[in-house]
């Protein structure tokens, strides 16, 4: 049983109801630039390998006629590798990634860069409005958390527990400077994360920060 992905042009859809009508209305189209390249780097780097590690679970990809479309699909145990080298070669290409078996729809429009570990699906190189909004009041066991990170040692972290209750913490450049929260409002939390991703601190003051001790 194999995972798919599926690369689109950023913008062309913003839930995941529109992606399936792009990819529908794409069908038939002849395949363009950026996908036919896109496709090429994948399959090059999936033939370089060994049999046992390839990460296409069918190859090569794209050569069809789906348009500005590429459809991708790996084992369940590539499903990160996979996904980090579709962020490497389409974030730049300005195109989004969408997720068809978890409904995401996942567009750099307006993306910070990131490191981002999602509990429950891995790492991403960025962060948008958009995905801490779909993210937060959807974490879940067994991973309930998420992770921001940016410069060494300034990150901020979530967890929600079996209570739906929220833990929050931030750092701010040292074991000394690391404060945490709690909060049984998930909007919060994605209104913090998010403004602590941009800069903004001027909505901390709502929840009460005590010093974490590690």
């Amino acid at each position: 049983m194999s995972y798919d992905q599926v690369l689109l042009p950023s913008g062309v859809a913003s839930t995941p109801a529109a992606a399936d009508a792009y990819l529908t209305g794409q069908q038939g189209l002849p395949e363009a630039e950026a996908v036919a390249a896109i496709a090429a780097e994948l399959n090059g780097r999936n033939a370089a390998l060994p049999e046992r590690d390839a990460f296409l679970a069918d190859s090569p990809v794209g050569g069809k006629d789906n348009g500005a479309a590429l459809y991708v699909s790996s084992d369940y145990d590539a499903i990160g590798h996979l996904r980090a080298l579709l962020f490497e070669l389409a974030t730049p290409r300005d195109y989004a990634l969408y997720d068809p078996q978890l409904s995401w729809l996942i567009d750099p429009a307006d993306h910070i860069p990131l490191t981002i570990t999602h509990g429950g699906a891995g790492e991403f190189p960025y962060l948008t409005r958009a995905l801490v909004d779909l993210w937060i009041p959807a974490l879940e066991a067994p991973g309930p958390y998420l992770i921001a990170e940016g410069e060494p040692q300034h990150y901020i972290q979530t967890y929600r527990d079996d209570a739906n209750r929220y833990t929050l913490e931030y750092r701010d450049g040292s074991p000394t400077r690391h404060f945490g929260a709690h909060t049984d409002d998930p909007t919060l939390v994605a209104d913090l994360i998010w403004d602590w991703a941009t800069g903004n601190r001027t909505r901390f003051d709502a929840l009460d920060w005590n010093p974490v001790e590690l």
